[in-house]
């Protein structure tokens, strides 16, 4: 099965769909292997992990997309991934969902911030009018060639304009075509509930974001599931752990001299060399090289 059908098919599966973010290759396969039947990748952890930057739209379009193709092949599960506001005007769009197409990813979302847009959980935000988003959405769905390949509208509104605008634009992007609705950073469980019951009755999946930290309450895939919604997404998680153990380590190191004492907290050799499949690539290789003497 097509990796674009497997993720439309999860999506509207009558269990929750839980989509940990990944930042880089490793954390893609650490996800793969703990057994998540997707993942995604966003702007939050490809900021920090690539430029060591928050999420204030400094990433490329052609930086996002490469790294997304490099975490496309480093997994078989189906990926999904971010194109902030679309990098540009409707050409923009069109260029990237047909790049996201070719690097391999399963479906993405696009936003309605301003440009430039910044994490959906800071202070500060501002959003397009409807009119001004509307065709960046209509042409990311002409642009897609698979059309199993998943568009989602994403709405910023809440911290604009409260829950009343967010609701009307959470239904035109659904009506426009949407494939899927994310409605970021709503406040309550009311709210929450309230963004389901209104994408319901247009049969239309929608997604929940949770922020570790963030502006959202922090609940668990059951209690979302049974508010409505079809997907979560953990943006942050990633990040943050390695950010976390690597700050331990490195305060050991520094303080010690030697990571001798600090070797419970690491992966042995030949762990990370099964772990990152290389032992596999050398018995791929005895298929075409000869082994020396």
């Amino acid at each position: 099965m097509k990796k674009t059908t497997a993720f439309r098919k999860l999506i509207h599966d009558a269990e929750i769909l839980q989509l940990p973010c990944c930042h880089d290759g490793l954390s893609a396969k650490v996800l793969e292997q703990a057994g998540f039947k997707a993942i995604a990748a966003a702007g939050y952890g490809l900021a920090g992990s690539l430029l060591g930057m928050p999420d204030i739209a400094v990433l490329t379009g052609s930086e996002m997309i490469t790294q997304y193709r490099n975490l496309c092949g480093a997994v078989d599960i189906p990926v999904f991934v971010d194109i902030d506001t679309g990098f540009g005007d409707v050409n923009n769009v069109i260029r990237a969902v047909k790049d996201c197409e070719k690097a391999g990813t399963a479906g993405l979302f696009i936003e309605d911030q301003t440009y430039p847009k910044r994490c959906g959980h800071m202070g500060g935000k501002s959003v397009v009018s409807v009119e001004e988003y509307l065709p960046k959405l209509k042409a990311a769905c002409w642009a897609r060639e698979d059309p199993d390949f998943v568009i989602t509208a994403r709405t910023d509104a809440y911290a604009v304009y409260g829950i009343e605008e967010t609701l009307r634009r959470a239904v035109i992007y659904a009506q426009a075509g949407a494939d899927m609705v994310f409605v970021e950073a709503v406040h309550t469980v009311e709210e929450m509930r309230r963004v389901n019951t209104a994408l319901a009755e247009l049969k239309t999946p929608s997604m929940a974001n949770m922020v570790e930290g963030g502006q959202t309450p922090l609940l668990s895939a059951k209690e979302l599931q049974d508010l409505g919604y079809s997907v979560v997404v953990h943006p942050c998680g990633s990040v943050f752990t390695a950010v976390m153990a690597l700050q331990k380590w490195a305060r050991h190191l520094k303080e010690h001299g030697s990571t001798a004492a600090y070797l419970d907290h690491m992966l042995t050799f030949d762990d990370y060399f099964e772990f990152i499949g290389a032992r596999a690539i050398r018995d791929r290789e005895k298929q075409f090289v000869e082994a020396k003497e």
